[in-house]
């Protein structure tokens, strides 16, 4: 799928809904619990219980997760169960950037 910022996607198995903040040049595959997120505004209605029980690492509201080798960045709108992945790989949430010493 060829992402653009401010894309909104929804999971096809659970409640989660991520928002592209920063899209790759290349097409990706994102999904999570196992099963492709699509566009929001086209998703129908999630399976509940249909994710892989393997990516159940679930997601967290207000999260970035992101892979700076890939150059791709999603924030997390509604949590859910699944485990967000991008190509297969599970995406870790960004580090919060250290804030300057105070001295």
């Amino acid at each position: 799928m060829k992402l653009r910022p401010g894309l909104q996607l929804a999971s096809a198995v659970d409640g989660t809904r991520m928002v592209v903040v920063r899209a790759p040049a290349e097409e990706v595959e994102v999904t999570c619990g196992g099963a492709p997120m699509a566009d929001a505004a086209q998703a129908a209605a999630p399976a509940p219980g249909s994710a892989d029980p393997a990516r159940r690492a679930g997601t967290l509201l207000g999260k970035r997760y992101a892979d700076e080798a890939l150059g791709i960045e999603l924030l997390c709108t509604k949590a859910g169960e699944g485990t967000v992945e991008v190509n297969g790989a599970a995406l870790p949430v960004k580090d919060a950037k250290p804030l300057p010493a105070s001295d």
